[in-house]
């Protein structure tokens, strides 16, 4: 049984708690936070649960041996780096650092204590994801895609109101691109690898980070289109495009339905897909097949495979956000 701890009480780390004690691999064995009522308001539904408001007491929880982060962005860094080196295990949500360095730093010293970090991009991790991974080489020559996720964040009313939630925060890492671009940026990087030029035109908001923009990720022989945003709403199909045929999704950082639109043939496919009721299952399932056998040679390439994808991943949200003069805090350490 894999002993979770959890920093960050809210809805998607019970999301997260969820899924995990659904796959029947994990139990939640304790819960952090700076607050003792905070912690017990999460952890209550779950039973017998330990709580700390000290981070280095909650670390030192003999049980425990995985720890997911779901704290504001900016905090990750330091959370994963003091638990990996109480030796255990981290999974930290998207996006997981803010910085190549950040991320480089806590990839060598897990290799170094003998632990594991895993990135929660959870829409690589479904089933529907690799089925699009599994058809694209079976089609014509790819001329290109657009992928978009743009959903008003009902904390940017704050905003307008003068104030800075963490979510528009430079100095929580946050924005657009860092909390929804990088679900269409992991779908990209890993159906078709890294590009070889990337652009971002992007509108900052009051706080200086941004609010809505558009990617274009330049592959030798097509460009992948990305809209994000947090300051609207886009009901937009997210497709990508061959000399014949188009497939459509539904969304691109969840996948429930799939078409095939086969000019030659003039034929519209609808592909079965089977949806979780939770989301994060899938990934959890992952995370748990790696934690409980590491040293697999199927687990190891899949690990490496994940570790590479994350770093490509931080790499272009970085490069990007300074193309458009978004600077975080975490830039400065």
């Amino acid at each position: 049984m894999i002993h979770l701890g959890i920093i960050g009480t809210n809805w998607i780390t019970h999301q997260f708690v969820a899924a995990a004690i659904e796959t029947g691999k994990f139990e939640l064995t304790a819960v952090y936070s700076r607050r003792l009522e905070t912690a017990q308001a999460f952890g209550e539904r779950y039973g017998t649960v330990q709580y700390a408001t000290d981070l280095a007491e909650f670390l030192a929880l003999p049980r425990l041996n995985t720890i997911y982060i779901a704290s504001p962005n900016s905090l990750h860094f330091n959370q994963a780096k003091a638990a990996i080196l109480a030796n255990k295990n981290v999974i930290v949500e998207k996006p997981a650092f803010s910085t190549p360095k950040e991320m480089a730093e806590i990839i060598q010293l897990a290799k170094e204590k003998n632990v594991l970090f895993f990135e929660a991009a959870r829409n690589i991790h479904e089933a529907n994801f690799k089925k699009v991974a599994d058809i694209l080489p079976e089609m014509d020559q790819i001329i290109g895609a657009n992928f978009s996720y743009m959903k008003y964040s009902s904390r940017y009313d704050a905003v307008l109101a003068g104030e800075e939630p963490n979510i528009f925060s430079p100095k929580f890492s946050g924005g657009s691109l860092s909390d929804l671009g990088v679900y269409p940026i992991y779908a990209a990087v890993g159906w078709f690898g890294m590009p070889q030029s990337v652009h971002h035109f992007a509108r900052k908001i009051a706080t200086g980070v941004d609010g809505i923009g558009t990617v274009i990720l330049r592959y030798p022989d097509f460009d992948v289109t990305i809209l994000h945003g947090k300051i609207g709403d886009s009901f937009l199909p997210s497709e990508i495009y061959t000399t014949s045929e188009t497939i459509t999704l539904d969304g691109i950082n969840a996948i429930s339905h799939m078409t095939r639109h086969k000019r030659l043939e003039n034929e519209v496919v609808e592909l079965p897909l089977e949806v979780k009721d939770n989301p994060m299952v899938e990934e959890a399932n992952h995370f748990a097949a790696i934690i409980e056998e590491p040293t697999t040679q199927a687990n190891q390439i899949r690990y490496q495979q994940l570790l590479k994808l994350a770093e490509e991943v931080n790499g272009l949200l970085y490069e990007l956000r300074n193309q458009v003069g978004v600077s975080f805090s975490a830039d400065k350490e």
